[in-house]
């Protein structure tokens, strides 16, 4: 590994789910330290990472640390693709000048985050660090107050844009499942457990630990309808498994 001359450290911060109070002391502290700070926004410039981090704070990070790196994200490939780069190379002339560079991340940066397609593009070029955050199925369990698995159970995570029969072999073979990424998959993956029988098994979660959060454990009252991207099904059995 061939590090630049007075190189910055790129950090990846997991911000939790939405609660700010989730938010570590080591994420916290890292925040406040940073010499720059980025994070993905959309198209209207908003990002869900720096809200978070902003409301965690008690402060607006403009005013406490040098302005972030903004980018809108599109979850197009190519489009998405176009953006990490164009965040890389604009990431790395702060770390040429041997500053610090935290990437906020909603969760954890390296559970289904962006933080990971950054961190691969950067080749070792730079020192780098990780600092975990909560992830959403893990706030999920937490307001469901239910245990993902227990004894000798079995757990998988899977997302809605697998296949059919690899979610289908999720949920036949595992007592516990979580299903990320529901969105506009909801329809299909509510096929996908009643044809496995886990219907009854699962619970539905949006915007975990979010103002907006909305939890249905009878899924006869959800919609056969697409669901916002910022979802997920938790699937337990009531038995334990000695």
């Amino acid at each position: 590994m061939v590090l630049a001359l007075q190189s910055g450290t790129f950090i990846g911060v997991g911000v939790g789910p939405g609660d700010p109070e989730l938010l570590t002391l080591k994420a916290y502290r890292a925040i406040q330290a940073a010499d720059v700070v980025c994070y993905l926004e959309n198209e209207a410039g908003q990002s869900q990472s720096l809200d978070i981090a902003v409301e965690a704070l008690k402060k607006p990070i403009k005013q406490q640390l040098h302005l972030g790196i903004r980018f809108a994200m599109s979850r197009q490939r190519v489009a998405a693709n176009l953006a990490y780069d164009k965040a890389i190379t604009q990431i790395q002339v702060h770390l040429k000048q041997g500053k610090t560079v935290v990437f906020l991340c909603e969760g954890d940066p390296l559970f289904f985050g962006s933080f990971t397609y950054l961190l691969e593009r950067l080749e070792s070029q730079y020192p780098s660090q990780v600092i975990p955050g909560v992830p959403a199925f893990v706030a999920a369990t937490a307001e469901l107050q239910i245990p993902l698995t227990v004894l000798k159970q079995s757990f998988a995570v899977i997302t809605g844009r697998h296949s059919d029969a690899k979610i289908k072999a999720a949920l036949l073979d595992h007592d516990a499942v979580v299903i990320m990424k529901a969105g506009i998959e909801r329809p299909r993956l509510i096929a996908l457990l009643k044809e496995t029988q886990r219907f009854d098994d699962a619970n539905y979660l949006e915007y975990i630990s979010r103002d907006q959060q909305r939890i249905i454990r009878d899924l006869n009252q959800l919609d056969n309808v697409a669901g916002p991207y910022f979802s997920l099904f938790v699937i337990t059995r009531e038995e334990l498994t000695a």
